[in-house]
């Protein structure tokens, strides 16, 4: 049943493409960590852009690093960026940034340091923890995974039309 729905098949194949990669482990892993690290800075909208740009500039995988950028997708992306505000308001030791009670464009442009600062601190610095992670994993998970065989998708058999009177 579950077959029929397009979202699992869609992730079935991503999963599966991911699996085929070819190429060498620390080609895929260092494209997963790129992918993994431009996805947890605070690039919102452009890190599929950079993920791409970077891994054709570092001759990584790009494919590996399209993945690793979903890390922050809309589902995410508030816990993500709340814990690395969080993370870098506490390094920094900095208040918590008050909501002004008029939301003018001055007032808006007034809290831009005092929210960029400490939530770019804290998405450097997860972004390195969890991209040298996701390396030091994915170098010694990759070769596994290339062995494996997948098999097709069962495809159901076409109906077949009847012939005309």
């Amino acid at each position: 049943m579950y077959r029929r729905w397009p979202l699992v098949r869609q992730i079935k194949l991503l999963v599966v493409r991911f699996l085929r990669l070819r190429g060498a482990p620390e080609e895929i892993s260092k494209g997963l960590a790129l992918g993994i690290f431009i996805g947890l800075t605070p690039t919102f909208g452009f890190q599929m852009l950079l993920a791409v740009c970077l891994a054709v500039m570092l001759k990584e995988n790009k494919f590996a690093a399209v993945l690793g950028v979903w890390v922050t997708n809309p589902f995410t992306a508030p816990f993500i960026y709340a814990l690395e505000y969080e993370s870098g308001r506490v390094l920094l030791n900095m208040d918590y940034v008050h909501i002004p009670a008029s939301l003018s464009f001055s007032a808006l442009k007034s809290l831009g340091w005092e929210v960029l600062l400490p939530l770019g601190v804290g998405s450097l610095l997860w972004a390195a923890l969890t991209a040298m992670t996701v390396y030091l994993a994915a170098i010694r998970i990759i070769p596994i995974t290339q062995t494996w065989k997948i098999p097709r998708w069962p495809r159901r058999p076409r109906r077949r039309q009847k012939e005309g009177p």
